[in-house]
């Protein structure tokens, strides 16, 4: 293992053990539960490494920390309206930034990297910048594999398909095609159809 690996493997962890705090617990596949943010960093390394297996360390710390201690700032706390959740999702993608890059440090990364990883995590230069664009593909792919049957059952069907066409509408070329390929259950694969106007 060279120094390089060993300090990502390194980092990833501590981005792990700093989500294992997570007070809020969600049941994985095999029916444990487990720290929710844990839970999802875990499904960003598997599907980037499924879509991005070439992936550069920065993009794989990214992908691990996107919701780095996401709880620390409860959706609660900001009005519940457009423009609170806007400014909540500014707050969060500073916090996850400052986080990834604080770890970061503390394994032997440079500046330049934890710029790399903190521009990633928000968001700058989307569609315009390949890696930040392979992030967006790889949370719209988690939240379509994981997370849409959950959605499905709180929100409407008019809702759901904004919903849907606005993840779409984040992702690439290369995005689509993985998302095409993701088995989902009849009732959701009819929602993205409609979604998609197929």
């Amino acid at each position: 293992m060279t120094n390089s690996t060993a300090r990502l493997n390194a980092t990833l962890q501590a981005f792990d053990d700093a989500n294992r705090q997570d007070p809020n617990l969600e049941t994985d596949l095999d029916g444990k539960q487990r720290p929710k943010e844990l839970l999802y960093a875990e499904r960003m390394s598997a599907e980037l490494a499924a879509f991005a297996p070439q992936a550069s360390d920065e993009l794989q710390l990214a992908a691990r920390a996107q919701h780095i201690e996401r709880w620390v700032i409860p959706r609660a706390d900001y009005p519940m309206d457009r423009s609170g959740y806007k400014r909540w999702r500014v707050t969060l993608g500073q916090h996850h930034a400052d986080r990834a890059c604080a770890i970061m440090r503390e394994h032997g990364y440079q500046d330049e990297s934890c710029e790399r990883v903190a521009t990633m995590l928000q968001k700058k230069q989307l569609k315009r910048d390949a890696e930040v664009q392979a992030l967006e593909d790889v949370i719209c792919l988690v939240f379509l594999r994981h997370y849409l049957d959950d959605f499905a059952s709180k929100h409407t069907e008019e809702k759901l398909i904004d919903i849907i066409r606005k993840t779409w509408n984040k992702m690439s070329e290369a995005g689509h095609a993985s998302a095409l390929e993701i088995d989902l259950p009849p009732h959701l694969q009819q929602l993205v159809g409609k979604a998609l106007g197929a």
